[in-house]
């Protein structure tokens, strides 16, 4: 039987990335203690204002169809909350989709197509190749290098783009590295895609998941305004993943051209959902605060851990809840460092490979669990470390002898 090319393009980017994860999920089903750090779950519950929001939406009859632009209540909160980063955004400027996932499915489909290029960091999050290669367009790769902290470079952005490229895909913070852009680097990047004509893309999922400095964003620069597509949802933002309640925001004209695709897509969010989103939204909830705080302090209690550790080097994120961890000087790339961990430490974490050709020398933790699992998740890769260095000065003794 035949089948349509796009189960070709997508062979190998579903799932797959995540085999590690399933295998530790099945040990834990088994009865083994694994630590799990592979995936994004907040461990905090959402707000319980938000969770009675949606019973009493539900309650009250808001299950039947919506439309495909989204409920009047969350798409004006929407515009509230992005007027005060760029003021004068209204419901026109806004689509609402089942999760970020969705709204990064319809964007692509809606800027890009077969033979076209789309410029995006490495490492990268693991979909965002499934996404591009949907469309028929392909990625093209814009190295985001240890020595400059994961960070996108303007100069290695520009010597990156082909005349195909149509758009540029960004996340900031990003996911797996932690890095959060500033805003002059967006400045710089800005102006390679004016020089190019390019869309920008930024996921900003964990926008409100930053340590440090404040959050910068391309949809702030009014220059970029007619050029710059935001997707984000609640799921990270106020620990809510299996809600699916997600948007995107841009000129007015694109949200007008991507409607139909919308539409054929889902034609429509859950009512009730949408409610209990602009409940989120229009309330003082402080989920945020407290997993920023969090995830901050997880990271230092790993990077302790493992200071000094033999042929470990972790990068401390800048924002998100994730931290990746450099193991190539134990002599093992990420994918063979992590099953191992698994199999002799029962601790899950994702093998960097996952996450691009960038990262394959790392593996990413998942700051999603409490202080003390992650204290002695620390401990446990730094017992396999030691042992993989005491195998590496063993091998160097016997090839001196």
């Amino acid at each position: 039987m035949r089948y349509a090319s796009i189960t070709d393009r997508l062979a190998g980017l579903g799932s797959g990335k995540w085999t590690l994860h399933l295998k530790a999920r099945q040990m834990v089903q088994a009865g083994v203690p694994v630590i799990e750090l592979t995936i994004g779950e907040p461990d905090l519950p959402p707000d319980a204002g938000m969770v009675a929001a949606c019973i009493a939406a539900m309650q009250a009859g808001r299950t039947r169809y919506s439309n495909g632009r989204g409920e009047p209540a969350v798409l004006q909160a929407l515009a509230d909350k992005y007027s005060r980063r760029r003021p004068g955004v209204t419901a026109d400027n806004i689509l609402c989709f089942p999760g970020t996932q969705a709204a990064l499915f319809a964007v692509m489909t809606g800027l890009v197509e077969s033979g076209d290029g789309v410029l995006a960091g490495d490492p990268l999050y693991a979909t965002y190749d499934g996404v591009i290669q949907a469309t028929g367009a392909h990625r093209v790769t814009v190295p985001l290098k240890p020595e400059h902290g994961f960070h996108m470079q303007a100069e290695d952005l520009e010597a990156a783009v082909t005349p195909a490229c149509r758009a540029v895909l960004l996340n900031t913070p990003h996911n797996p590295t932690g890095a959060v852009l500033t805003r002059d680097e967006i400045a710089a990047i800005g102006a390679v895609a004016r020089r190019h004509d390019l869309w920008i893309v930024c996921d900003e999922v964990y926008e409100d998941l930053v340590f440090g400095a404040g959050f910068a964003s391309p949809f702030d620069d009014p220059e970029l305004a007619e050029r710059t597509i935001v997707v984000a949802s609640i799921s990270k933002s106020h620990a809510a993943p299996g809600f699916r309640s997600g948007w995107a925001v841009g000129p007015a004209e694109f949200t007008r051209r991507l409607l139909p695709v919308s539409e054929t897509m889902l034609f429509g969010v859950q009512p009730f959902i949408a409610d209990m989103t602009a409940y989120a939204l229009t309330h003082e909830i402080d989920t945020a605060a407290r997993m920023r705080a969090t995830y901050a302090r997880r990271a230092a209690i790993m990077a302790d851990g493992l200071a000094n550790m033999p042929g470990v080097s972790v990068f401390v994120p800048e924002g998100g809840m994730f931290t990746v961890v450099d193991v190539r000087g134990t002599g093992l790339e990420g994918t063979d460092f992590a099953w191992r961990l698994l199999e002799e430490e029962q601790v899950a974490v994702m093998p960097g490979a996952s996450f691009g050709a960038g990262a394959a020398g790392f593996i990413r933790i998942s700051l999603t669990v409490p202080d003390e699992t992650i204290a002695e998740a620390s401990r446990r890769i730094a017992a396999l470390a030691m042992r993989l260095a005491g195998g590496a000065g063993a091998r160097a003794a016997r090839m001196s002898s």
